[in-house]
C-alpha cells in the first residue's frame, strides 16, 4: 500500500475514533477530564494506574484510563485529539513525529528501555545457530515496531540486510501460531510471547545487547502539546508519579510485580520474571544526557528517535526521515531535572 493510502486510512480511522470515543466521563462531576492511554507492557505506568496515584495527586480532575493494543492505535487517538497523555514504543513515536503524521506531542518520560524482554529467537531443529545462518530463511516480526528496528540492526551487525532474509510481518500472537506450525525459523518479538518461543528455541541476540551496541529502543510516554501548554503543572505531577513508580520497581520489586500483575492478568511471579528482563531507568538516569536531558538541553534520545525515523523511511513506511531537530524539539524537558529527581 502506498504511503498516501496509508495516511488516508489512518485519517479515516482517526475520524471514526473521534466520532465514537467522545469522553463524557467528567460531565456529571463538573471536573475536567485527563485522558490517559496505556498499554499492557511492563512499566511503572501500570503501578501508577493500579495505586490510583494520579487520582490522589489530582483530585480536581477526573482521570480516564484507556487501554490500547498498539502504538499505532495510540497515534491514531492523538491524531483524533482523543488523548492528553499516552504510552507507546519508540518506533511509533518516531513515526508519529515524522511526516505525514507530524503529531503535536512531546516525549515526557522513558517508561522502559528494551532489554532481555525483546529478543531474536531461532527454532530448535531449524539449523539456525547464528544470525548469519538466517540468510534466505523466513523470519517474522511486527513491522514498524521496535522489534523490527532491532531485527534489522542485528542483521546489519552480522553483514546481512533485509533483502537477505524472507521477512514476514506478524503480530506476537501470529508469530506464535506460525512458529508452532513450522512456517518460520526465527522471530524477533517481546514478552510474554518471547518466553513461549524460548521454550523451543535458541536466543540469538537481545535488545539489551543491541542497546549496548548503540541501537537502543524502548517505550515512551508522550504528552499532547496543547495539553502541556495549558497544564504544565499537571504534566509535572504526572511525571513525579512515574518517577515514584520507578523507585518502587527498584526498591521493592515484589510490591511492583503485585501491582503490575493486577493490571494485566498475570501472576506476580510471572511479572517479577519479566521485570528482571526489563530496564527501568532511575529518575537520575531519565535526565542524563543519554536520555531526556535537562531543561533547554534535550538528551541523546532525540538522535535515537531520528535513527528510528530513518529506519521507517528506509522501510518505505514514511516518505522521508525527519531531521534530528524535529526530535530535539519534541523532548519535553521543561522543569527537568527537579521535577522528577526531587519528590
Amino acid at each position: 500500500m502506498k504511503i498516501r493510502s496509508l495516511f488516508v486510512a489512518l485519517a479515516a480511522s482517526a475520524l471514526a475514533l473521534a466520532g465514537c470515543a467522545v469522553d463524557h466521563s467528567g460531565e456529571n462531576s463538573g471536573k475536567p477530564t485527563i485522558r490517559v492511554g496505556y498499554q499492557a507492557f511492563i512499566s511503572g505506568d501500570l503501578i501508577v494506574k493500579n495505586h490510583r496515584w494520579l487520582e490522589e495527586a489530582l483530585p480536581d480532575y477526573n482521570i480516564k484510563w484507556t487501554k490500547f493494543d498498539s502504538g499505532a492505535d495510540v497515534n491514531t487517538a492523538f491524531v483524533a485529539k482523543e488523548l492528553d497523555l499516552g504510552a507507546l514504543g519508540s518506533s511509533p513515536v518516531a513515526r508519529g513525529l515524522s511526516a505525514p503524521l507530524n503529531i503535536p506531542y512531546k516525549v515526557a518520560y522513558v517508561l522502559d528501555v528494551a532489554g532481555a524482554n525483546e529478543a531474536l529467537v531461532a527454532r530448535n531443529g531449524s539449523g539456525v545457530n547464528s544470525i548469519a545462518d538466517l540468510k534466505g530463511k523466513r523470519v517474522a516480526t511486527p513491522f514498524a515496531s521496535t522489534a523490527h528496528y532491532s531485527l534489522l540492526a542485528a542483521l546489519e551487525q552480522n553483514g546481512l540486510s533485509a533483502n537477505d532474509v524472507q521477512l514476514i510481518d506478524l503480530q506476537p500472537q501470529g508469530i506464535l501460531a506460525a512458529w508452532e506450525r513450522g512456517d518460520i525459523v526465527a522471530a524477533y518479538s517481546w514478552l510474554p510471547t518471547l518466553d513461549q518461543l524460548r521454550k523451543s528455541g535458541r536466543e540469538l541476540i537481545s535488545s539489551r545487547q543491541l542497546a549496548e551496541a548503540g541501537k537502543p529502543t524502548g517505550d515512551l510516554a508522550v504528552v499532547a502539546d496543547e495539553f502541556a501548554d495549558a497544564h504544565p503543572d499537571v504534566v509535572d505531577i504526572w511525571r513525579r508519579q512515574q518517577a515514584r513508580a520507578a523507585d518502587v520497581i527498584h526498591d521493592d520489586p515484589t510490591a511492583a510485580a503485585k501491582a503490575i500483575a493486577a493490571e494485566i492478568g498475570l501472576t506476580p511471579e510471572e511479572v517479577a520474571g519479566q521485570l528482571e528482563q526489563s530496564v527501568i531507568l532511575t529518575p537520575a538516569e531519565q535526565v542524563s544526557q543519554e536520555w531526556l536531558g535537562v531543561d533547554g538541553e534535550p538528551g541523546d534520545l532525540a538522535a535515537t528517535l531520528q535513527a528510528g525515523s530513518q529506519f521507517l523511511a528506509d522501510q518505505k513506511q514514511i516518505p522521508t526521515a525527519a531531521p534530528v531537530q524535529t526530535f530535539a524539539d519534541a523532548i519535553y524537558t521543561k522543569g527537568l531535572p527537579d521535577v522528577i529527581t526531587t519528590q
